[in-house]
């Protein structure tokens, strides 16, 4: 018997797609803006997984330059045919209106560590798409968005063949169902002569939940459960929340699971908020007599805790609670696993390149050259590091020499381009001298400036001066609901301005939709002329987490 603790995948890792293959399951998420493309991770037992790759490629082109925050790659639903597995999942280049202008594609891979094919265009009804394989036919599953004035933008899921060699449409597009709530998120499987479709219900917030119908014929009509399979949205005091956009699997041995999404909040005087984002969590799951799934503890609500019924296999990675140690950055290629298994950096809208990144001129170092400034949809040069537990200390060395308040870098607790937290080193005029944009004909001083966006108000509650050309230590720690940057030039740690609310950095905060997670992260910035390069070295995020009792 084996118990996972919710959630298994931590941190920045929403929209879950589950698959077995054999003897191993493996698992894809969304990662919208960010590189690489659709994590894949990999595990012997459902309850320790270890990070397996990405479908490198996903992103058309090889960029997402220019994609909103929280758009780019949404939901990738992964499946195995026995020979190959598919990825399907849609890149949407507008969010909050009513179109999402959003395309389709489809990418297969023998192994699914690659490589993967290039992508392939698919019909584009709506975001969410699904592909259901029976007896060598092929079926694409998706929302259909209706964008008009007055239309539903939730106006049903939909099922279209596709013929299996040109991935062209093989017949006439068919409506599986529609429902007041919204209904999105479409997984389909057979079972005992019925065809199951599993849907998220009610929005990717707290209100979220997961709800089933079922038909004799993958056409249709499909008949929905008289109550969700699984929601949180009743109970505000509950430790998961946000339960939803979920995937049924079947082991070996017949026994049932699911994975979800799931959410952590904190406490906040404005409500509850959940700064690491939307993870992964997985539920046994049982069938009633009339052929309906129910969660097996006997509530809807999702379990913190769950035993595995099957067959005792090696584990597939360290479990949810073994990874606290320090991660260090070293001079590794970017997307090189760390000590837990994830990526060890994630980059913004374009993968890193030599031509911004050098590993080799400094071994153990790491030089970043200055790009766009943080609110770029473009260019903006930043490596960022998944926050996975509501404490977290992080910190980096740094030398650099800027000349120009046009030059910076420093350490980021970042969300998007419009809510952020940055400590740089940077160039300010002489004290006491207004700011006139005149730096070249005259001497100034460098300093530390912590910098506070939120929304549209950017404000510069800190600036500090530090002696130029020497390597400066950066932190930050979080605990909580509260984080507090500092830096060090020695053994000591120096404060820099006042305790920043954190959870400003969450999918919760602010009148925009936001679907990602809380970073920290590294970044350079030169808007003049790209000539400006940071160094840094011992790049270390420790996340501690919650033991469960």
């Amino acid at each position: 018997m084996t118990v996972l603790h919710n959630p298994v995948i931590r941190g920045f890792a929403p929209d879950p797609s589950l698959v077995r293959a054999g003897d191993w399951y493996y698992l894809a998420n969304s990662s919208f803006e960010w590189f690489p493309t659709i994590p894949i991770h990999r595990s012997r037992d459902l309850a320790h997984w270890e990070y397996a790759g990405h479908v490198e490629g996903a992103a058309p082109g090889g960029t997402l330059a220019g994609v909103p925050d929280s758009g780019g790659i949404w939901a990738p639903s992964l499946s195995w045919d026995g020979e190959r597995f598919w990825v399907v999942y849609s890149v949407v280049r507008s969010v909050g209106t009513p179109y999402f202008d959003q395309d389709t594609y489809v990418s297969t891979a023998t192994e699914v560590t690659g490589p993967w094919s290039p992508p392939r265009r698919l019909p584009s009804h709506g975001f969410d798409p699904a592909l259901h394989h029976e007896h060598g036919r092929l079926w694409l599953l998706n929302l259909q968005n209706d964008h008009r004035p007055g239309g539903r933008r939730f106006a049903g899921i939909v099922a279209t063949e596709l013929d299996r060699g040109t991935l062209a449409p093989a017949g006439a597009t068919r409506l599986l169902l529609q429902h007041d709530r919204l209904a999105e998120g479409p997984k389909l499987l057979k079972r005992d002569g019925w065809y199951v479709l599993v849907l998220a219900e009610g929005g990717t917030g707290f209100e979220h939940g997961v709800r089933v119908a079922r038909s004799r014929s993958l056409t249709g009509p499909y008949e929905l459960g008289a109550r969700p399979l699984m929601t949180a949205r009743d109970d505000p005091g509950w430790p998961l929340q946000k339960a939803g956009h979920a995937e049924l699997v079947e082991t070996p041995e017949g026994e049932w699971y699911l994975s979800h999404l799931t959410a952590r909040p904190l406490k906040t005087p404005e409500g509850p908020r959940c700064p690491l984002g939307r993870e992964t969590a997985i539920q046994a799951v049982t069938w009633d007599a009339d052929g309906w799934p129910r969660l097996r503890h006997g509530d809807v609500r999702p379990a913190a805790t769950v035993e595995i019924r099957q067959a005792q296999r090696p584990s597939g990675g360290a479990g949810p609670h073994a990874t606290s140690g320090h991660r260090r950055m070293g001079a590794a290629v970017p997307h090189q696993p760390a000590d837990d298994g994830a990526p060890l950096h994630y980059t913004l809208r374009r993968p890193a390149t030599p031509s911004t990144i050098d590993l080799t001129s400094r071994p153990g170092h790491l030089l970043l050259r200055g790009r766009h400034g943080p609110g770029s949809l473009w260019s903006h040069n930043l490596l960022g590091r998944r926050i996975t537990e509501h404490r977290t200390e992080a910190q980096v060395t740094l030398q650099a020499s800027p000349t120009t308040f046009t030059q910076s870098a420093g350490l980021l607790l970042w969300y998007n381009t419009s809510a952020y937290y940055a400590l740089d080193l940077t160039w300010a005029e002489p004290e006491g001298e207004d700011q006139h944009g005149q730096q070249w004909q005259g001497t100034g001083r460098t300093v530390l400036a912590l910098t506070t966006r939120d929304g549209v108000d950017t404000a510069r509650p800190a600036v500090v001066d530090v002696e130029a050309d020497t390597p400066l230590t950066l932190g930050v720690t979080v605990h909580a609901t509260e984080a507090r940057f500092w830096y060090a030039a020695g053994r000591t740690r120096l404060p820099v301005g006042p305790p920043l609310d954190f959870t400003r950095l969450s999918d919760d905060h602010g009148p925009r939709l936001r679907f990602t997670g809380a970073m920290v992260a590294i970044h350079a910035v030169d808007l003049v002329d790209a000539s400006f390069t940071a160094d840094f070295s011992d790049f270390r995020v420790s996340c501690i987490p919650e033991i469960p009792e």
